[in-house]
């Protein structure tokens, strides 16, 4: 018996060890980033921009959320798909970017480096599948050991924003959200933000495009909130410049003409966006008749939990000629993409 209680001990001991070892490293290297970064732009865009826009935004869920997947942040098992399954995805993914022939994409978990990619830089490898394209990139998860779940942990992540244009930018900027989970979720979580760009027009204006990814597991909704609140601030202030905005994104929220499936759409985690959180000159802008994100407790099936939480807002000086998702079942991504067709006034 005192043999057993030993052994209970050690393994004890050996477990606080690595408890305590996790949460040190943690903090010593959590990524803190400035309020507001320069973000560099590269590649070659190729031409300029004209009277009709066309952009795309999509959380390509880091190519390892496909149809054949469920994950445990949601519920599921799984923690990291085969290379196999993932290599699919991505190629998957880099065939339907083609096809929609956009002018600006904004994708959201985009991985540059990850244990949960195989390690594969999806910047990169989309700037070559659209090689008419600059593209900016603004990190918003980097940590170097994310210790969950135990018996698998997902290891090492740095994935963010990616913006890619067909237009000239003038410049890119991160803007960090100040809403964060308390610690010690907060070393281990997504540090939020959203990616603004800048593309000169020839009357003199500039057309802002803006990527965001509001929080997620946010069970009050306050944080989103918060969110919207600083990035619509920022999408104001230049639209009293005499400036075009344009946002996309995944909200993580619905759009306020969608009803959820759910009766109480708030126990499942779901809120419904108000049109009163815009400011006057601007608009929710979605597609309410197909799904966008489905839920990832098991595979895709046709009754698997699905709801619409990726769109755009536009100022009033955007004339929105057509709103659409891509509908193709989930097959490469827990979301699925939304076009965004317009003119400016």
């Amino acid at each position: 018996m005192k043999k057993v209680i030993r052994i209970v001990l050690i393994l004890g001991l050996i477990f606080g060890l690595y408890v305590a070892g996790v949460l040190i490293y943690g903090t010593v290297t959590d990524f803190q980033p400035e309020e507001l970064i320069d973000i560099s732009i590269e590649g070659n865009p190729s031409t300029s921009p004209d009277s009709t826009f066309t952009f795309v935004t999509w959380n390509i869920g880091f190519t390892a959320l496909g149809e054949e997947t469920d994950f445990f942040y949601d519920g599921g098992t799984t923690v990291i798909q085969t290379e196999e399954i993932v290599k699919k995805n991505r190629e998957g993914m880099a065939e339907i970017i083609a096809e929609l022939d956009a002018d600006v994409y904004l994708f959201q978990e985009v991985d540059s480096v990850a244990k949960r990619s195989h390690r594969v830089n999806h910047v990169d490898f989309f700037a070559e599948a659209i090689p008419n394209h600059s593209h900016a990139f603004a990190v918003n998860y980097q940590v170097d050991f994310v210790p969950v779940p135990l018996y698998k942990p997902m290891g090492k992540v740095i994935s963010g924003l990616a913006n890619y244009s067909r237009f000239p930018s003038t410049n890119a900027e991160r803007h960090a959200y100040p809403t964060q989970f308390s610690w010690p979720t907060s070393i281990f979580f997504l540090d939020r933000c959203f990616l603004s760009q800048r593309i000169p027009l020839d009357n003199g204006k500039e057309l802002i495009a803006i990527n965001t990814h509001c929080s997620a597991y946010d069970t009050s909704g306050t944080l989103v909130a918060e969110e919207i609140k600083l990035l619509m601030d920022f999408a104001s202030a230049e639209f009293d410049k005499g400036n075009y905005v344009v946002i996309g994104g995944d909200w993580n929220q619905c759009p306020p003409n969608y009803t959820p499936k759910n009766p109480d759409p708030a126990s499942y985690g779901e809120f419904i966006l108000e049109e009163d959180q815009l400011p006057e000159g601007f608009s929710w802008v979605a597609d309410p008749t197909i799904p966008t994100n489905r839920k990832l407790e098991t595979v895709y099936t046709d009754s698997s939990y699905t709801s619409v939480i990726d769109h755009f807002v536009v100022s009033s000086n955007v004339q929105v000629e057509r709103v659409q998702v891509v509908d193709h079942d989930f097959a490469f991504s827990d979301h699925q993409p939304v076009t965004l067709e317009f003119r400016l006034k």
